[in-house]
């Protein structure tokens, strides 16, 4: 079952993604900024860069703009609230920023006041990471989640890691400690093309995300992206044969691991994910 299938309908959802060590390829926040572009968004608040990050670490940029002025780009986190005209009575916090550098605990209580007190809340984390997965098949998109309920909504499982953790990590479990229960969709990205941008993962997320909230998100030109990326890999791969031996390796490891679930269950829940596309 999905969130939407027994949740309040008042349910306020936030979805929240972080630039650098939860965020391979850029993927989690490309499709962040894709909801902010395809959801009725408005801006919330500016976090206030100097009280969460080291300038050392995390670096402005200077760039020229369009008037040919020099201009700055300061790290730093923003909070939106926004709505789709698919789940209308669904309010959504989605969070969007780069890993902080110090005082986490004092930046999810920031987050937290931005969130409407009244009615259910669930936290939506979105993260990428480097795997061994092959670029000619379906990026592979994982959930966790540590609450039964959500256990029990999504299929998802806890999660078995441990060691070091990223503001991802921490922000569920402060989110945990007021009740707010969390769930976190993670793509696995090729790590032989690690570089940004991958609009195959940010697709894949996307899916994960319209599958937990049993809704339609408008993703042509992700698609289009997505296959033009593709194609540009295969392009690079098709000159090295090394790379493309070790492509068809991963291939059929993929493959085989997942050959156990083309399950009649497996067969009907994508048949449902390709009626609800087509409804919304």
């Amino acid at each position: 079952m999905e969130l939407s299938e027994s949740f309040p309908k008042q349910t306020t959802v936030v979805i929240a993604a972080f630039g650098g060590w939860n965020d391979a390829g850029e993927a989690a926040t490309d499709a962040l900024e894709h909801l902010l572009d395809v959801w009725n968004s408005e801006l919330v608040v500016d976090l206030p860069g100097d009280e969460y990050y080291d300038y050392q670490f995390n670096r402005p940029e200077v760039s020229f703009g369009l008037d040919g002025e020099r201009e700055i780009a300061w790290p730093g986190t923003s909070v939106y609230k926004a709505s789709t005209d698919t789940l209308p009575e669904t309010k959504f916090i989605l969070v969007l920023g780069v890993e902080p550098s110090m005082r986490w605990k004092q930046f999810c209580t920031e987050i937290l006041a931005q969130i409407p007190s009244e009615g259910s809340k669930v936290l939506i984390t979105l993260g990428a990471l480097l795997a061994d997965a092959p670029h000619t098949r379906p990026i592979p998109v994982s959930g966790t989640t540590s609450n039964h309920a959500l256990q029990e909504l999504t299929g998802y499982e806890s999660s078995k890691y441990e060691g070091p953790t990223g503001i991802l990590g921490i922000m569920q479990s402060e989110f945990e400690v007021q009740g707010i229960p969390g769930a976190s969709i993670w793509a696995a990205i090729p790590h032989y093309v690690a570089s940004p941008p991958c609009p195959k993962a940010t697709l894949a997320l996307i899916r994960g995300l319209e599958d937990i909230l049993d809704t339609s998100i408008p993703v042509a030109e992700l698609i289009e992206d997505a296959r033009a990326w593709q194609l540009g890999v295969e392009e690079l791969a098709s000159d090295d044969e090394e790379i493309a031996e070790y492509v068809r390796t991963l291939e059929e490891n993929q493959d085989t691991a997942e050959l156990p679930e083309a399950t009649g269950d497996a067969i009907a829940k994508e048949f449902e994910r390709y009626l609800r596309r087509r409804e919304n």
